[in-house]
C-alpha cells in the first residue's frame, strides 16, 4: 500500500484518532484516582473534627481573586443588612 493512497491516510488517522483516545481514556482514569483521594483526605479531616463543608469553601476561596471575594462580601453584608439579618 502506497503511503499516499487514501487508505494509508485512514490508517493514519485511525490510529491517530486511537491515541487520542486512549490519552482521554487514562486521564479519566487518573481524575477518578485523584477524585477518590480528595475524599479519603476530606474523610480523615472529617474524622478529625474538621467541617469539611467549609474546608470546601476555603479551597474554593484560595482560588479566586481577593478583589472578587472582597466584592462579593461586600454585596453579602449589604444584602444582610437589607434584610435585616445583622
Amino acid at each position: 500500500m502506497d503511503a499516499t493512497s487514501p487508505d494509508a491516510t485512514y490508517h493514519v488517522t485511525a490510529d491517530e484518532l486511537r491515541q487520542f483516545i486512549e490519552r482521554f481514556e487514562r486521564l479519566e482514569a487518573e481524575k477518578k484516582d485523584i477524585t477518590e483521594q480528595q475524599k479519603e483526605v476530606m474523610a480523615e479531616a472529617k474524622a478529625r473534627g474538621y467541617d469539611t463543608k467549609v474546608m470546601r469553601k476555603i479551597v474554593a476561596l484560595r482560588k479566586r481573586d481577593r478583589d472578587d471575594i472582597a466584592e462579593e462580601e461586600a454585596m453579602l453584608e449589604l444584602y444582610k443588612q437589607a434584610l435585616g439579618m445583622h
